[in-house]
């Protein structure tokens, strides 16, 4: 239920606060002062819409905030879902800033407005006088349904089973689009995947085979260069090598003489020991280059078709190469074991189908069997309500399983004896209409647990004993829910828990809405108004104080 709301800065309320009580609250106050208002400042804390136009001082931002008991309907799992902080006493609060930036918030945690909208629909019903379109939307009227056959629980397990089948269709409808995708596809994946094979590519060869290249194409140069060097190094009588010796025999005559000579022999002997060595290394080397131009056109081929494939597949090395290729691979194994996938998918969509139909089934069984009596209790509702003549049908169908069901119900009305009922767009004036929405909040009011329910002018249309008869069916529902109705008839004002005045305050530069909650002899004196206008007479006040006693 709503304990508390405040309303800043929003059309012509500067600032506005309420505390309704749990029952039955009456709102009154002349046309335009603002009392619908009020219900457009509620609608944003249900996640409505808004802009820069509901600012009342522009250069300040709008703050609707609402504290709403939630303790007793079990809206932990939303909470949890949401990542929200649960608390019993929830605060929703919306702010408009004179920019026209719009934030929502759950507990002080921002939130979307379709969160906002989830939330506000186990909070509040809000009727106003154009929600009777409502009575002929299809959701609606199922909801209805559902409503009196007790079908929420059933309810949320067909619309799992229809999740549930949507998503095997769509993984179905995936695997079918990526079959027909991949053997598009296979004849020239197949051609690039052998085109790779073939070449038996290594992962370290290009650089290896650059590297043969750069030897096999300067072979003569590299042979006479290594040549020259083993000449001079050992080759030849007067060789480094040559010179190296003879300077180590003279250091051998002296070594004994000095330390010094001692480690000046060992050090140009192990200059001999790596000259031995470098000759030797370079020899073989040498014998091992050789001009060879077999060879050197096969390297060059083959580094020639490494770097065709990198630049054909924008690539830069062989190990990119390897991964295209064992890509290439696996799609070529998915083909044959995309078969397998497609019947276990059609095997499972086929499970789900048949799992979400049952349920569907059902549905469509509970829903058929409270038909005659939705009908039978609304009649007998409008005939209380000065509607005798009043002829209700509900035509059903069956159609193919969507998220509510596999069901086209449409409710048609007639009023008037005689006529034969119809599309409820098509007929009834607008106090019927009233009356009839009325009627259906009445009986749902049993049926879902709903913590505030608001009607705005509900009552258009009807005056005298009928709109007792409504009083009378507002107290009732008041009993199990918070009730807050806009009216402008004394039978109904006459009848609340707590009655609130809107009015204009034309005091200021700029007129601004206010409201006050009225005491005992406020109400009396504000019912006599409603009776005999802004003088009342003595009757009038005689009449509210009636009326008031019930």
């Amino acid at each position: 239920m709503l304990k508390h709301l405040v309303i800043k800065n929003y059309a012509l309320i500067r600032h506005l606060e309420m505390s309704p009580a749990t029952g039955l609250n009456i709102i009154t106050g002349e046309t335009g002062a603002g009392k619908s208002i009020m219900l457009g400042a509620v609608g944003l804390l249900l996640g409505n819409r808004a802009d820069t136009r509901v600012l009342y001082d522009e250069e300040e931002k709008c703050i609707i905030e609402g504290t709403f008991g939630i303790g007793a309907y079990a809206l932990e799992a939303f909470f949890e879902e949401e990542e929200l902080d649960y608390e019993a006493d929830c605060v929703i609060r919306r702010e408009i800033s004179p920019k026209g930036k719009s934030r929502a918030f759950i507990n002080d945690t921002p939130v979307t407005l379709d969160v906002l909208n989830q939330l506000g629909e186990a909070l509040m019903d809000i009727h106003s006088q154009h929600e009777t379109l409502l009575l002929g939307d299809q959701r609606f009227q199922l909801s209805l349904l559902d409503a009196y056959a007790g079908n929420a629980t059933l309810l949320q397990d067909y619309r799992q089973a229809y999740r549930d089948y949507s998503k095997a269709r769509k993984a179905l409808d995936s695997l079918q689009t990526e079959a027909r995708a991949l053997q598009q596809e296979a004849e020239f994946n197949q051609f690039q995947f052998e085109e790779l094979s073939r070449m038996s590519l290594a992962a370290d060869e290009q650089e290896s085979l650059e590297e043969e290249l750069q030897v096999l194409e300067n072979a003569e140069e590299i042979k006479r260069r290594l040549n020259e060097t083993l000449e001079a190094l050992g080759r030849s009588e007067l060789s480094a090598t040559a010179h190296l010796a003879a300077g180590k025999q003279g250091l051998q005559a002296i070594r004994d003489f000095s330390p010094a000579y001692a480690a000046f022999a060992e050090r140009l002997n192990n200059l001999i020991i790596e000259a031995n060595d470098l000759e030797q290394e370079m020899e073989r080397e040498e014998e091992r280059v050789e001009y060879d131009p077999e060879r050197t056109q096969e390297v060059q081929q083959r580094l020639s078709e490494i770097y065709r494939l990198q630049q054909k597949h924008g690539v830069k090395d062989i190990a990119a190469l390897l991964a295209i290729q064992e890509d290439l691979d696996a799609k070529l194994q998915k083909i044959g074991n995309l078969d397998e996938s497609i019947a276990a998918a059609e095997k499972a969509l086929e499970a789900s189908r048949q799992q979400m139909q049952t349920l569907a089934d059902s549905l469509s069984e509970r829903r058929g069997s409270v038909m005659d009596r939705i009908v039978s209790d609304l009649t007998e509702l409008l005939s209380a309500l000065g509607m005798p003549d009043a002829h209700l049908e509900i035509k059903h169908e069956q159609v193919d399983c969507q998220n509510d069901g596999a069901d086209r119900v449409n409710i048609l009305f007639s009023a008037n004896k005689g006529l034969p009922a119809q599309e409820l767009r098509k007929v009834a004036s607008g106090g019927e209409f009233s009356r009839l929405m009325f009627c259906v909040k009445y009986v749902l009011a049993d049926k879902i647990a709903l913590p505030t329910i608001i009607f705005d002018e509900i009552d258009t249309g009807i005056s005298g004993e009928i709109a007792i008869k409504m009083a009378a069916m507002m107290q009732r529902m008041a009993r199990n829910h918070q009730v807050i109705a806009i009216s402008h008839l004394p039978q109904i004002a006459a009848r609340g828990e707590a009655h609130y005045f809107v009015y204009k305050d034309n005091s200021q530069a700029k007129t601004v809405s206010a409201m006050r909650r009225l005491s005992e002899e406020e109400r009396v004196l504000e019912i006599a108004k409603m009776i005999g206008g802004d003088q009342p007479s003595d009757t009038a006040f005689q009449s509210a104080r009636e009326l008031m006693a019930g």
